[in-house]
């Protein structure tokens, strides 16, 4: 039969389908401009069909990114998305999804973390990327839109990472990065099929002295995968993570006169308290998947986890000793667990075909909290002692109709409740039993239709509602009290996103989406000062903006990509900051970036076999430092270029890579601290840059 003769919702059905059991994407599938994704629908689709704004990175891409330890090496590429390296290794990247999530202190707020098919985001909306694997990553894709409510609480955004399959043939190999400022990564590999089962096992080593006094950093992963296919039908796979961060200095952001002066200094208030933090986390999961028939399919999954944090903070002595401070070292001894099933059945409807999705998630955490004086980087008295503990559960479904060759729509619904809980056991005549309990439920709708105008161009509008948690971070104090601030309430939203995907040409892909993101009670800080944050509700804002992907193979060697995005973040009503002024309607939402352009063009010619490399373009807008929008970071563009060569020689595939940020040499503000009590808002940026590496792997039989 000829595929083209094929009606369209027939051929998208039968994709889905066969998607179930498809192999994973190759090195250099991102030039595919139709890659399998996951994300959009919770069934698997290629992107170019799914009705949402999606995009991704291969294989091919993480490699040539970076040393691979940050997701900002890479994720700059999609638009939407602002990833910041805040060269802060205790406080984590600053990730924000359309502007969701901007002004978190520390973590990933806004967005839902998964790697291989496991939540690497807690029940209360919190996570970390330190802890995901890049080195034995094969793709990572971004979903964002309304589709993206479907996955609960704090879903402006979902980030996908998937680890690769072992190679048919088993191999062995080691990479060595070193760079800038102290940098080393050291890693070692192996992988392969072996009957029914295949496997991968991934250890690596990160060390940095750091570009500020008091900011080097110390990492230790291990990412295992193991995939029993034990029938046609029916395969396992568990992932277990080992991830240790012994050491990781918090050099703290800077005043702007001290930036100006020496963008290389660091606080002395670091320095005196030690700030910084250790931190410990393992985690195993088990993903069952299991075919029916060709029409239905039954997913589930349970994993658990521990982590252990030691935080100190940098808390001038005389307010940790009053009566209802919390201290200023936090020890976080945190055990965690969920389960999730997933049931899809595909029907005939009419002229086309349904794709349907029930699903249900059930995910908890507990920790126990321990506040200390730090006595200059000394353990004190004890100041704190709880037990926390969230539980989310959410019940959701969702069917998309391809109803002929011209028309598909999608629904969906998810019914969500979060129980927070707080037992104090630290209770004195100055400071009182602060137990409590609080919940929060929302139920998430999502309609979407797109428009299939041939094989080319498909046109689609979303809308949705979504909520967002407060996390026990946020929660945690009280103003003029002590204990956590329960009175929080969740933020809601709504999301409305139209978009275009076309095929210009063979080989030219554009991707454009526009949005709107209307949220009341959004969630903002009231005060920050003496190491204490306290949060509170604001009304409504809103967030406007538009997003542009273009892949291109201009000629045989020549290829470019391009991404751009702009955002239009404020607030819409007035409300009182911390100090007892105004912010003001209209004021722009801090820490989020109103413009930002990558761009690329890469070499392969030819005539030398294995050769690559890339020029690439970085611009920023400026950013807003706080609510009352007193200052702002300065818009910077830089360039970075890189180049590669890989070689194979009987078994032996080497490969060898340098690159060079920030060209120029620029100075500039990386990040910023939004709503820093102290004004030391900004966070530099490195000058020029550079890292030099090697991998090698060897196939034993190839």
């Amino acid at each position: 039969m000829n595929p083209r003769n094929t009606p369209r919702c027939t051929r998208l059905a039968a994709a889905m389908a066969l998607a179930w059991a498809a192999a994973p994407l190759t090195a250099s599938a991102e030039t595919t401009l139709s890659e399998v994704v996951v994300t959009a629908n919770r069934a698997e689709q290629q992107s170019f069909d799914a009705p949402a704004a999606i995009q991704g990175v291969g294989r091919e891409t993480i490699e040539a990114a970076g040393p691979q330890v940050n997701l900002s090496e890479s994720l700059n590429r999609i638009p939407g998305v602002t990833v910041l390296n805040r060269q802060n290794y205790a406080q984590d990247l600053q990730l924000s999804i359309r502007g969701s999530g901007s002004r978190a202190p520390f973590g990933i707020r806004g967005a839902r973390l998964i790697v291989d098919g496991i939540p690497a985001t807690m029940p209360d909306g919190q996570g970390q990327a330190s802890t995901i694997s890049l080195s034995s990553a094969q793709r990572i894709e971004v979903l964002r839109g309304p589709l993206a409510q479907l996955y609960g609480n704090s879903s402006a955004g979902v980030v996908q990472v998937f680890t690769a399959d072992g190679p048919a043939t088993p191999e062995a190999g080691f990479s060595l990065v070193t760079g800038s400022d102290g940098l080393r990564r050291y890693g070692l590999n192996a992988g392969g099929q072996s009957g029914a089962l295949n496997y991968l096992i991934d250890v690596s080593r990160f060390e940095t002295d750091g570009q500020r006094p008091n900011s080097a950093a110390q990492r230790r992963h291990l990412n295992a995968k193991l995939r029993l296919q034990a029938s046609e039908d029916t395969r396992y796979t568990l992932v277990a993570n080992a991830f240790d961060q012994p050491e990781s200095g918090d050099p703290l952001g800077l005043t702007r006169a001290q930036f100006e002066a020496n963008p290389r200094q660091t606080e002395a208030r670091s320095l005196e308290y030690q700030a910084g933090k250790d931190v410990s986390q393992n985690q195993v999961g088990l993903v069952a998947e299991h075919r029916i028939d060709k029409d239905r399919s039954l997913t589930a999954r349970v994993y658990a986890g521990q982590r252990k944090l030691d935080n100190r903070l940098s808390i001038p002595l005389f307010v940790q000793e009053a009566p209802t401070a919390a201290g200023g070292i936090v020890q976080l001894d945190r055990s965690y667990n969920g389960v999730g099933l997933q049931y899809s059945q595909r029907f005939a409807l009419g002229q086309g075909q349904v794709q349907t999705t029930l699903g249900l998630d059930h995910d908890r955490m507990s920790e126990h909290r321990l506040g200390f004086i730090n006595n200059r980087g000394a353990q004190g008295a004890l100041k704190r002692d709880e037990d926390d503990a969230v539980d989310s559960t959410g019940v959701y479904g969702q069917a998309q109709w391809f109803v002929n060759e011209d028309w598909s729509a999608v629904a969906g619904l998810r019914a969500s409740r979060v129980n927070f809980s707080v037992r104090d056991h630290f209770i004195t005549t100055d400071n009182p039993d602060d137990s409590g309990r609080t919940h929060f439920s929302a139920t998430s709708p999502v309609l979407g239709v797109t428009r299939h105008w041939g094989e080319a161009t498909n046109v689609y509008f979303n809308v949705g509602r979504g909520f967002e948690t407060p996390t026990l971070t946020e929660s945690a104090y009280t103003a003029g009290a002590s204990g956590p601030n329960l009175a929080l309430a969740a933020a809601k939203s709504t999301h409305a996103e139209l978009g275009l995907k076309t095929r210009l040409a063979e080989g030219h892909r554009l991707d454009v989406a526009a949005f709107h993101i209307g949220t009341r009670d959004e969630i903002v800080v009231a005060s920050s000062s003496g190491g204490r944050t306290i949060y509170t509700n604001a009304g409504k804002t809103r967030r406007t903006g538009l997003e542009l992907a273009y892949t291109g193979q201009l000629t045989p060697a020549w290829s470019t990509h391009w991404a751009l995005s702009t955002l239009n973040a404020r607030f819409v009503d007035a409300f009182a900051a911390s100090g007892g002024d105004t912010v003001a309607a209209g004021n722009r939402i801090p820490g989020t970036v109103n413009r930002s352009v990558f761009g690329e063009l890469a070499w392969r010619p030819a005539a030398l076999p294995g050769f690559s490399s890339a020029l690439e373009a970085v611009h920023q807008g400026g950013m807003w430092v706080d609510d009352l929008n007193s200052d702002r970071t300065q818009a910077y563009t830089v360039f970075n270029l890189r180049m590669g060569l890989e070689q194979k020689l009987g078994g032996w595939r080497l490969r060898e890579f340098v690159r060079v940020n920030n060209l120029a040499d620029k100075a500039y503000v990386g990040s910023v601290v939004a709503n820093d009590g102290n004004r030391r808002y900004f966070e530099p940026a490195p000058g020029r840059n550079w890292s030099i590496g090697l991998t090698a792997s060897y196939a034993f039989g190839g």
